[in-house]
């Protein structure tokens, strides 16, 4: 095969394929589901990060509006959260637990959370992976082996490469996994929703969380993908 596009090992993709239709699906309805039910403490979702970086001794981290649907995220380098306009100005009970999820973070790394440590550790080389990898696999299918690098055929470096993005959605897991859990805490013992709301709180997590499984399975399968056509050529 000229590609690795092409090939039999493609139906391997087919499960990730379908699970993160279905979890995008998913996320999509339960957030706008949600999103529509106001939440009893009437608190819009920059209070609540306020108040649950306030209870953790977190003053020192900036909550800020971001940009786009759902780019909610805590930056630990920086030290801010950032999320999305809906999310910071509603009072919603999925922009209370989008808010509080980062929040989750935020705790994750002033308690120096380990999974968090090696995600922010692991993130560069990630990065560069995912950004060169299919570069050199594209190529070593082009070349053959023909061509390598210090004697090593580019295939595998490219293999090489995409390894570190496998696992730093690996490593997301326990990660985001973890943020939940801490949030549905966090808005529990600090009252900050309603006995009512915890189960909705709970599905717009669950839900958010289902992505992350999505993304790690289509990794993985496709480092199994490329590890078959390699060994097969």
């Amino acid at each position: 095969m000229f590609l690795p596009f092409w090939d039999p090992t493609m139906i391997l993709l087919i499960p990730a394929m379908i699970l993160a239709a279905y979890a995008q699906a998913k996320v999509n309805s339960t957030y706008a589901k949600y999103s529509e039910v106001p939440s009893a403490s009437g608190k819009t979702g920059l209070q609540i990060a306020q108040a649950i970086l306030i209870a953790n001794g977190l003053s020192d981290i900036r909550v800020e509006p971001g940009q786009g649907f759902l780019s909610d995220h805590y930056d630990p380098i920086q030290k801010r959260i950032q999320l999305s306009p809906q999310n910071y100005e509603d009072s919603s009970v999925a922009a209370v637990s989008v808010a509080a999820h980062e929040c989750g973070h935020a705790i994750q790394h002033a308690q120096g959370y380990v999974p968090l440590n090696m995600r922010t550790a692991i993130f560069p080389m990630a990065n560069i992976g995912s950004n060169l990898a299919w570069i050199f696999i594209i190529a070593g299918f082009i070349f053959a082996n023909r061509l390598s690098v210090f004697g090593v055929g580019l295939l595998d470096i490219g293999i090489f490469l995409f390894t570190f993005s496998v696992l730093f959605q690996l490593i997301t897991l326990p990660v985001e996994f973890d943020a939940s859990r801490r949030a549905i805490v966090q808005l529990n013992q600090l009252g900050l929703v309603a006995p009512e709301e915890q189960q909705g709180a709970k599905k717009v997590l669950d839900a958010a969380a289902l992505t992350y499984v999505a993304a790690a399975a289509a990794a993985v399968l496709q480092l199994i993908r490329l590890l078959l056509i390699r060994d097969r050529r």
